[in-house]
């Protein structure tokens, strides 16, 4: 049984064709700089040299269309045709309290996935994008939607519950729901069994770092907390996204600034974070590359970000009562050497120390702390996809 899966994140697009009789990816892809120029798609199959695209691409339906036509490839695709893909599960980052859990995609769930797009507007819609664009090119095939929000269904109420009148709870289901739980679920599991140890036995804090990115608190192999909130916008300054704010700011840009919602929601979602802060890019490797030449507000864009998850790795440790693990995933916690030691950099009172040297390494499985250190700090390549894969399967079975 082959399963396709597709990842859409806010300016990117993950995909895996995973053979499930010995879950080995077939064909591994990614889709960078999607509307922002630069695109480009890099597949890789084992045992063949890297096939790259580089064009435009203005949104996420056009990436979905290069992606499929790289799989069946005369040259350097895996498959012959669309009939030899079984199944394709879908990244979904919200499911509203509706969906804790992984289903199989009908009319009834696109209305539903519609309707939750108000909640995550950088990524539902290109979710949605990825699922139309397949069932119309492969109308046969069963489609799964797998849900970020359901790894974090286990916070406790103290966690979830925000401090506003409880009936906006009750009536409007207004409380935080939390994202990338694929992530955060693989990675904590992971890191477990590279220290040995019984993942519930753990207190892990893992940090998803990327375009999106957000923080979780893994106690015994459950979600206590996470950054994310009823929106992925809430939490850590991101590529376009503001993260923590006085909530006040927004009904000053409202009645002062005379901006609608619409315009308000579209500052704090698309033109915030690290794009906002340094005016170069929404993309940490541009933002460095203007930060080494002297650009001061780059400097300080990067300066934020690393001091918002520095602060999370303490309020979480003090939230679970101590850690045994921090781990660092996704494309900037994977690969920005300099951005783990900055972050880790002053948590030395909590026992994380990392190893310079053992540091230096990118994307793959590595355990980054000083012998001897009390916290022991990974790096894990996330994968959404295979986790994402497994339920897909489960439920078409």
């Amino acid at each position: 049984m082959k399963v396709l899966v597709i990842n859409c994140g806010s300016s990117s697009l993950k995909y895996q064709l995973i053979d499930m009789s010995n879950e080995k990816a077939l064909a591994v892809g990614l889709v960078e700089r999607i509307g922002i120029e630069g695109s480009i798609l890099t597949q890789k199959v084992e045992g063949r040299d890297k096939y790259i695209i580089e064009t435009s691409m203005k949104d996420h339906k056009v990436a979905i269309g290069l992606v499929l036509n790289a799989l069946v490839d005369e040259k350097n695709g895996v498959i012959k045709s669309m009939d030899e893909i079984s199944a394709v599960g879908h990244r979904v980052v919200h499911g509203g309290e509706k969906y804790a859990k992984s289903v199989v995609v009908t009319e009834e769930v696109m209305k539903e996935l519609e309707e939750c797009a108000k909640l995550a507007p950088l990524h539902n819609p290109p979710n949605i994008i990825g699922i139309n664009a397949c069932k119309e090119l492969m109308p046969n095939t069963p489609m799964t939607a797998v849900f970020d929000t359901a790894f974090h269904q286990t916070m406790p109420e103290k966690a979830y519950i925000y401090p506003l009148p409880y009936e906006l709870y009750e009536n409007n289901a207004i409380r935080k729901y939390g994202f990338h739980g694929t992530s955060h679920k693989y990675v904590s599991n992971i890191a477990a069994e590279e220290m040995g140890k019984d993942i519930k036995d753990l207190k892990i804090i893992t940090c998803h770092l990327g375009n999106g990115a957000s923080v979780a608190a893994v106690k015994n192999g459950e979600c206590v907390d996470t950054s994310m909130g009823f929106t992925p916008l809430e939490g850590l300054a991101m590529g376009t996204r503001c993260g923590d704010i006085d909530p006040a700011i927004v009904t000053f840009l409202m009645t002062e600034l005379n901006m609608s919602a619409d315009e308000a929601n579209t500052v704090l979602n698309k033109k915030s974070g690290v794009l906002g802060i340094s005016g170069v890019s929404s993309d940490f490797r541009d933002i460095e590359g203007a930060a080494a030449e002297g650009n001061n507000r780059a400097k300080l864009a990067l300066d934020i970000f690393n001091y918002r998850v520095k602060q999370y790795i303490g309020s979480y440790a003090a939230s679970m009562g101590g850690v045994d693990c921090v781990v660092f995933t996704a494309g900037l916690g994977e690969n920005a050497i300099e951005t783990r030691e900055e972050i880790c950099s002053g948590l030395e009172f909590l026992g994380i120390e990392v190893d310079h040297e053992k540091n230096n390494i990118r994307g793959k499985v590595k355990e980054v702390s000083k012998d001897g250190s009390k916290v022991k700090v990974f790096v894990v390549p996330t994968n959404e996809e295979l986790v994402i894969a497994r339920d897909t399967v489960s439920l078409v079975k």
